[in-house]
């Protein structure tokens, strides 16, 4: 199996240090790994943006007890 297929099976935190990694090598590596390091970014890329989106949007804060004691009413 390769890196790729492994993708949607890593957990947040093993993908992050892969895209640290990725854009590391593509920046600073030998020649072969920044060539497979810009190879594997766009699928790495891919799966952070598909994550993201699947992910309920945070809604802004409602106001609750506290919100409603600093309200003075006329």
């Amino acid at each position: 199996m390769d890196m790729l297929e492994k993708l949607p099976a890593m957990t947040d935190a093993d993908l992050g240090t892969l895209v640290s990694n990725a854009e590391r090598l593509a920046q600073n590596g030998t020649a072969k790994q920044q060539q497979a390091a810009q190879a594997m970014l766009p699928a790495i890329q891919a799966e952070v943006v598909r994550r993201r989106d699947l992910k309920p949007a945070k809604r802004a804060p409602r106001g609750g007890r506290k919100a409603a004691a600093g309200v003075k009413v006329a």
